[in-house]
């Protein structure tokens, strides 16, 4: 079994992560990590016994280096992408995989030149209870789906926001919606046909900061069907996320990482055991402080892209599918300083 190694560009909050994922993995190291603050990147790396680099230019250029995590901040991505890819290295992106379509196309573009992989990262995907969600969604047991939609009610401090690049335009793109909900943006990528238009609106009610702490925005799929997004960091003191799904013959409600809702027109033994399983409301990190969540879904997530390496296969979060949940959130954004109905695709 080959073993990858792994270079983290970046050495704050989510760099710690990546490490711990990296460490989980049995076929992978964590062996060296960079950042222009030299000190935290020799913290982070005398932490897992790595080499510390004060440029993601060196350290992509090291021939022990396989793979390259981005955990910089949003809009930080595509620079250190790109070199790796120049350097015949593999990305695997944390989320958003960058803050424009246009920065993730040349993304994307390097790594087709270079003929390296570029993954994205949303760990939400590899929950437990994804697994029957999604099976009931293709197998048609919803049959005519009519709504979908996803709320994310969290809380973040005045003090999150200040002296720091999130909710920035610069450095965050966005807020709200772009950093903490986009998790729940991309579950309806995975899960739902192309969201079609999208009618929003945006605000800033809760916060002193440059970008959005509120959003709300009606969908509509290809398919006909409804939906409504809902993101903030201004709701006290923070509530589990909600992912619903409905239709002519079946009704689904996600909490957090528990199902309350599971029922079909054509009920099914297997159905009790999914109520079973996941009855008790789990989680919860990330409503209030995003240094609460866990690493799991980050090993998965890094565990899968490896595994699509070894095997030669596409990888199923690949640029070009990270990119939809920002292309629906800008168009979102769009929608709200326009003050119009937009259209994707």
């Amino acid at each position: 079994m080959k073993t990858w190694n792994f270079g983290v560009v970046g050495a704050g909050l989510i760099a710690d992560f990546h490490a711990r994922a990296i460490r989980d993995i049995p076929n992978a190291r964590f062996v060296a990590c960079c950042d222009t603050v030299v000190p935290k990147a020799e913290a982070l790396a005398g932490k897992y016994g790595a080499k510390a680099y004060s440029s993601y230019e060196d350290m992509v250029k090291s021939d022990d280096i396989d793979i390259v995590t981005i955990a910089t901040p949003s809009g930080l991505h595509m620079e250190p992408t790109v070199a790796a890819a120049k350097a015949g290295k593999h990305v695997i992106c944390e989320k958003p995989v960058e803050i424009t379509l246009k920065r993730i196309d040349a993304m994307i573009e390097a790594h087709q030149k270079a003929g390296t992989r570029l993954g994205g990262i949303f760990p939400y995907r590899f929950n437990d209870l994804m697994v029957p969600l999604r099976e009931a969604i293709q197998s048609g047991r919803f049959g005519t789906i009519t709504y979908a939609s996803v709320y994310v009610p969290w809380w973040r401090t005045d003090a999150y926001y200040k002296d720091s690049w999130h909710g920035t335009q610069k450095l965050d793109g966005g807020g709200a919606l772009m950093n903490q909900s986009i998790h729940m943006v991309d579950m309806l990528c995975d899960l739902m046909p192309p969201i079609e238009s999208v009618q929003a609106y945006t605000a800033t009610l809760g916060h002193t900061m440059e970008t959005e702490d509120t959003a709300v925005a009606a969908l509509r799929y290809t398919t006909g069907a409804l939906g409504v997004i809902y993101g903030t960091t201004a709701s006290f003191p923070g509530q589990f996320r909600r992912f619903e799904i409905t239709g002519t013959k079946g009704t689904v409600i996600n909490v957090e990482n528990s199902i309350t809702v599971w029922q079909f027109a054509d009920e099914r033994p297997e159905d009790e055991q999914v109520r079973r399983k996941f009855t008790k409301i789990q989680g919860g990190g990330g409503v209030a402080d995003p240094a609460a969540i866990t690493h799991e879904n980050h090993t998965r997530n890094f565990k899968a892209f490896l595994d699509s390496l070894e095997k030669g296969t596409d990888f199923w979060i690949s640029g070009p599918e990270a990119r939809k949940a920002v292309e629906v959130i800008l168009a979102i954004y769009r929608s709200a300083k326009e003050k119009r109905l937009v259209k994707l695709g």
